[in-house]
């Protein structure tokens, strides 16, 4: 089953055109021809099944036959993860999480933070490729990247976490303490951890200090193991 993405569908259509690209992959690529089924998503918790009426590399068409609704979690899962120093880290650990099960992404920007520009066009592209690859109807927001202070002033909802690698004697571990059903927020820090400061500020703020086992975990292993973590404490 090769699944497509559309963020403009809404179901509401009997015929569809699939973009030059994705024509060129369904016909060139899989070997698509009239009568053949595709299943599209809207990213929106939508899945559609159509079939081919003009297999053409520029602009195939196809014809809507079913609309599939997906339930969505009982949970929601918001990664707060600061950028990697190598970018391809960054890409693995999203398309890693939106295979497990993220709701929305931010990279937030810290005082260890040795990278601090981040493009999103690449990014955006991995996730949808993840969510198509681990046929999921449901596309995770990625926001755009934010100093950790100012995401701390608006990211005030549900169960607040931050892990971190100070040595302070307050730490849970992150599966003691996840409520299943809840929304969930995760702050990940850099390859340099949070400042001391931006611990404290956090702690003022409500998130509550966790850790994520007795090893020192990279980053983007670190917000993988953190959202798998909760995958499983809402199973």
């Amino acid at each position: 089953m090769n699944l497509f993405y559309s963020p403009d569908i809404t179901g509401e259509e009997s015929q569809f055109t699939f973009n030059k690209e994705e024509s060129r992959h369904i016909v060139k690529v899989l070997r698509k021809s009239e009568g053949d089924s595709v299943y599209l998503t809207n990213g929106k918790g939508h899945m559609f099944k159509a079939e081919i009426t003009l297999a053409d590399i520029r602009h195939c068409n196809a014809r809507i036959t079913e609309k599939i609704a997906q339930e969505p979690r009982d949970y929601y899962v918001h990664l707060a993860v600061a950028p990697t120093k190598m970018n391809d880290r960054y890409e693995w650990f999203l398309e890693k999480a939106t295979e497990i099960g993220v709701d929305e992404i931010t990279p937030v920007i810290c005082e260890h933070s040795e990278r601090t520009v981040v493009k999103t066009e690449r990014l955006e592209k991995i996730i949808q490729s993840a969510m198509k690859q681990s046929l999921s109807s449901f596309l995770p927001g990625l926001n755009p990247p934010v100093a950790l202070e100012s995401f701390l002033e608006r990211e005030t909802n549900g169960q607040l976490f931050i892990a971190h690698c100070e040595e302070d004697g307050n730490r849970h571990l992150l599966k003691e303490k996840v409520v299943p059903g809840q929304r969930i927020t995760i702050l990940i820090g850099p390859e340099g951890d949070f400042s001391t400061k931006e611990i404290s500020l956090a702690l003022d703020k409500g998130y509550i200090p966790v850790s994520l086992g007795s090893t020192r975990l990279r980053t983007e292993t670190a917000a993988v193991v953190a959202c798998h973590t909760v995958a499983l404490i809402n199973q």
